[in-house]
This record gives C-alpha cells, sequence and structure tokens, in this order.
C-alpha cells in the first residue's frame, strides 16, 4: 500500500492504529463469545470493539455507528 509521508505522520496513522487495535480486540474475543463481536467508531477512542451479548440486538445508535464485524467462534452444536 502506498501513503505518503506526510498521511503518516498525521491523525491517519492514529485512526489506523487504532481501528487495528480495535479489530484485533474483536477478534480475540469472538474466540469465546457466542456472539458477534462489532467494531464501532467512537469520538473519544476512535474505534471500539463491543460484544452484541452486552447490548441483546444493537440500539438504531450503534449499528449506525458499525465499522466491522466478527463473528463469535462459540458452538452448542456439535
Amino acid at each position: 500500500m502506498y501513503t505518503s509521508k506526510h498521511i503518516t505522520r498525521g491523525p491517519f496513522q492514529a485512526d489506523q492504529a487504532a481501528f487495528v487495535a480495535a479489530l484485533d480486540q474483536a477478534h480475540a474475543r469472538s474466540f469465546h463469545s457466542y456472539f458477534t463481536q462489532y467494531v464501532l467508531t467512537d469520538g473519544e477512542a476512535g474505534y471500539i470493539a463491543v460484544d452484541e451479548g452486552d447490548y441483546g440486538a444493537l440500539p438504531k445508535a450503534m449499528q449506525d455507528r458499525v465499522i466491522d464485524a466478527v463473528a463469535g467462534k462459540l458452538s452448542d452444536e456439535f
């Protein structure tokens, strides 16, 4: 991927690091959950990972902020 040296010094790098951290957290949590893990935009942290099981069905305000989703890996069917 090509990025200019001006972009990598700016807020883009911080946003990308926050997104990758939230996505990593969502993947790590998915191995121990039956529920989908969502990465959402957040005004303070940039991005956060939330578990659908914490909220039941995500409220509309949270659904509008979803960037990515990771399916839960646990299953009762085997």
